[in-house]
C-alpha cells in the first residue's frame, strides 16, 4: 500500500542513491527533470521518469505538487534553480515536505526563505566535525521513514588508514551501494584541505591515507566497511 508520493528534482549521484534504497511498494517514486539524458540514465534504473519544467507552475501540478506529491526533494546541482523550485512548490503546496541540497553556504537561508523544510549544506563539515543538522530528529525521520524506510541508519566518519586498500584508488572506485549499502556523503581530502567535498558534485578524489569518507548507512555496514579498508594493500 502507498503511503507516500514522492518526487526528487535533479538526477544524479545522490538522488540515485537515494532513491535506489526506497521501498517502492510503500512508496511511490517519480524522477522529475527537464534534461533528457539524465531521465534516460534513471529510466534505465528502472525509476519512474517525468519530464518536468521547473519554472512552470503548470509542469509542477501536472506532477501532483499541491495535489498528491508528499515529499519534494530538490537535488539540482545549481542552488538558484532549487531556490526558484523551493519557491514555486511552497506557493502551489503549503503542507509540503521540501528537503534541498545546497552547494554555496549563503544559499541556505535563501532555500529557508523560499519555503524548504531543511536544507542539507555540505559546508558545515569541517575536519572530523559531523554537520549536525543532518542529525537533527525532523530531517532523520524523514530521511529514515520516508527515504529508507528503516531506522538503524547512521551518519559516520571513516579515516583512510596508512597502508590501506584504498591507497592510492579513485573515488569512483568505492560503489560503496553495491559492496556495503552505504551512501557516499562526502570526501574530505587532505590534499585539497580540511572541507567537506560533497559527493553530489560527482568531483573525482585521488584516495590517500588520512582522507576521510563521510558514509551514511546502517551502523552494521559501516563496520564492515571500516573493517575492510584497514586489510593492507597486498605489494607484488
Amino acid at each position: 500500500m502507498i503511503s507516500k508520493r514522492i518526487v526528487i528534482f535533479g538526477y544524479n549521484r545522490l538522488s540515485y542513491e537515494l532513491a535506489k534504497r526506497m521501498n517502492r511498494d510503500e512508496y511511490k517514486l517519480i524522477i522529475a527533470d527537464s534534461d533528457t539524458k539524465r531521465l534516460a540514465l534513471a529510466f534505465n534504473e528502472g525509476f519512474i521518469t517525468e519530464k518536468v519544467d521547473y519554472r512552470s507552475d503548470d509542469d509542477l501540478k501536472k506532477i501532483g505538487i499541491g495535489r498528491d506529491i508528499d515529499v519534494l526533494f530538490c537535488f539540482f546541482t545549481e542552488d538558484c534553480e532549487n531556490v526558484f523550485l523551493t519557491l514555486s512548490a511552497r506557493a502551489l503546496a503549503k503542507d509540503l515536505q521540501i528537503v534541498s541540497v545546497v552547494e554555496e553556504p549563503q544559499s541556505a537561508e535563501k532555500l529557508l526563505a523560499a519555503g524548504a523544510n531543511k536544507v542539507i549544506n555540505p559546508y558545515t563539515v569541517c575536519g572530523t566535525k559531523i554537520y549536525e543538522h543532518i542529525k537533527k530528529p525532523a530531517i532523520s525521520d524523514l530521511m529514515d521513514h520516508v527515504v529508507f524506510g528503516r531506522h538503524d541508519l547512521n551518519l559516520a566518519e571513516v579515516e583512510i588508514p596508512r597502508g590501506s586498500i584504498l591507497e592510492n584508488t579513485r573515488s569512483s572506485e568505492l560503489r560503496l551501494n553495491e559492496r556495503h549499502n552505504l551512501i557516499l556523503i562526502g570526501i574530505i581530502d587532505k590534499e585539497l584541505g580540511e572541507d567537506l567535498h560533497f559527493a553530489l558534485g560527482e568531483q573525482e578524489h585521488h584516495l590517500d591515507a588520512g582522507d576521510i569518507l563521510v558514509v551514511l548507512g546502517p551502523s552494521r555496514e559501516i563496520r564492515a566497511f571500516k573493517k575492510e579498508i584497514e586489510k593492507i594493500k597486498e605489494v607484488h
